[in-house]
């Protein structure tokens, strides 16, 4: 791992822009020099890691005493992308809003990208995990539920989850949940036109953990309460801390 720039940003919050082969990421940490808990924090279905939203909930959560690492998915962000990726895109956002069925764009197009953001995470977390200023942990999940829910079955070393529903997790993910046994928060828009809310209830409900907590808010997509960062500290605060 290779860090290449960083910045103290106005809240004491040190980012720093880092390559690993040829994984761009950032990672957050707050002002203590004390090894703090790690947030690993994705965005859905590939969005950039420097999209305003992860950013946000990124500082917030390390103002409050956590390191968060967040990574490009293939394809996204500063990687290579392919003019198929970028077709594949612009098809499933043109069906959801069409209101069209989108299961197997969805398959053939988020199927395999989380199939490799998988492997990816866990070779970054083995070089962040080396850092004196994380010092092995303890690790929790935070965002694109689809890759969280395959990164939490896979890698023992995460301990917590909190997940934004999505209706629509490709049919791999939707098996592995029934594995899923981490402290889970479940964060759901009432009224996202672009994932069906009864999917998102079935997903919930597939979980095997025995202990998932579910947070539903009225709504569209992007229209999650800003105090559900606070309840997210809460929960990360329970069982990183």
């Amino acid at each position: 791992m290779q860090f290449v720039s960083e910045q103290r940003l106005d809240d004491g919050v040190l980012a720093r822009e880092f390559t690993l082969s040829d994984i761009p990421g950032t990672l957050w940490t707050p002002e203590s020099a004390v090894p703090t808990p790690l947030i690993l924090m994705a965005h859905n279905n590939g969005l950039p890691r420097t999209e305003a939203r992860l950013v946000a909930r990124a500082r917030h959560h390390a103002a409050a005493g956590y390191a968060v690492a967040s990574i490009d998915a293939p394809g996204s962000g500063d990687r290579p992308r392919s003019a198929t990726d970028d077709q594949a895109r612009g098809e499933l956002r043109r069906a959801m809003r069409a209101g069209e069925p989108v299961d197997e764009i969805f398959e053939s197009f988020v199927g395999p990208l989380v199939e490799k953001a998988v492997p990816e995470w866990r070779t970054t977390l083995d070089a962040l995990l080396t850092l004196p200023e994380i010092h092995g942990g303890p690790v929790g999940y935070s965002g694109w539920t689809a890759v969280g829910i395959g990164l939490a079955v896979a890698e023992p070393r995460i301990k917590a989850a909190g997940l934004f529903a999505g209706g629509y997790v490709p049919r791999a993910q939707r098996e592995e949940a029934r594995q899923f046994t981490v402290p889970l928060l479940f964060l759901l828009q009432w009224d996202d036109r672009g994932n069906p809310r009864q999917r998102a209830l079935d997903l919930f409900d597939a979980f095997g953990t025995q202990e998932k907590t579910l947070h539903a808010n009225l709504g569209g997509h992007t229209g999650t309460p800003a105090f559900e960062l606070v309840d997210g500290t809460r929960f990360f605060d329970r069982h990183l801390k």
